[in-house]
């Protein structure tokens, strides 16, 4: 009999201390998910804001002798992931679509390349500008089309 008293006191006590806590985090678990699917698109702003943080962290890593294609790699890696963490890979000023990581790459790349020759354009390899200025000098003749 000693069992089964003692077993109500624990069914009791998992009741009321344990199982609010477990329905708690059920539960806030399910409104993380839910807010994970609201993503606002990325604004200008935002892109600025995401390729001059590039930027910054590329001159630093530069400065520090940090392999250039490398610093460059991770500041590109992580521009791509901002925008797609935190806008689901969605660029307001190019509509509803969601990019995918590769293509953020590639823009990351090439906003924060642009972006860095500003800001430290001792630290850009002469190799890099040069095919910097030839890809912007391509985009300008395809626009004018």
């Amino acid at each position: 009999m000693s069992i089964n008293l003692y077993t109500k006191r624990i069914l009791k006590i998992f009741g009321i201390v344990i199982l609010p806590f477990t329905l708690f985090d059920i539960n806030t678990i399910d409104k993380l998910i839910k807010a994970e699917e609201n993503f606002l698109a990325a604004t200008q702003q935002d892109i600025f804001l995401y390729r001059q943080m590039g930027a910054s962290y590329l001159c630093i890593a530069s400065n520090a002798e940090v392999d250039f294609k490398k610093g460059l790699g991770i500041a590109s890696a992580t521009f791509a992931n901002v925008i797609t963490g935190k806008h689901g890979g969605v660029i307001k000023e190019l509509g509803n679509e969601s990019l995918s990581e590769k293509k953020l790459y590639n823009a990351g790349t090439f906003q924060i390349v642009g972006s860095a020759l500003e800001i430290c354009p001792e630290s850009i390899p002469k190799k890099i500008k040069n095919d910097y200025e030839k890809r912007i000098k391509q985009l300008v003749k395809k626009a004018k089309k």
